[in-house]
C-alpha cells in the first residue's frame, strides 16, 4: 500500500515472516519518522526503498487512522510546504499520471 501524506511517502508491506509486523519503507531520509517517531529505522542502500523499519500493525494502523482524523485541507496539493519543492514535483507527477490514467 502507497500511503502519501503532505510530508511523507511511504510503501508498507507484510512483513514476510510476521503476521503482526509490517514493513514500512521511504525513498527519502526521515520519511518514516515524521510518521512513526518512534520507529528504528534502517537503510538498505540495495534496495528498491532505501529506508525501512518493521512496525506492529496495530501501530501502523492507529498512526494512519489518526492522521485521517486531523486532515483539515480541502486541497491535498496544496496542503503539501511549497519549502520541499522535489516532493511537490514528485507528488505532482503522480497526480498528472493518474489524471491521464481518469481519461
Amino acid at each position: 500500500m502507497w500511503i502519501v501524506l503532505n510530508d511523507a511517502f511511504l510503501s508498507v508491506v507484510s512483513k514476510r515472516d510476521s503476521q503482526t509486523q509490517l514493513l514500512v519503507r521511504a525513498r527519502v531520509r526521515g520519511d518514516i519518522e515524521r510518521v512513526f517517531c518512534d520507529a528504528e529505522v534502517f537503510e538498505d542502500v540495495d534496495a528498491d526503498y532505501r529506508y525501512r523499519s518493521y512496525i506492529d500493525r496495530q501501530a501502523v494502523s492507529e498512526v494512519i487512522s489518526d492522521s485521517i482524523s486531523k486532515i483539515d485541507y480541502d486541497n491535498f496539493k496544496n496542503s503539501v510546504s511549497k519549502d520541499d519543492r522535489k516532493r511537490l514535483d514528485a507528488y505532482m507527477n503522480v497526480w498528472e499520471s493518474l489524471y491521464r490514467l481518469q481519461s
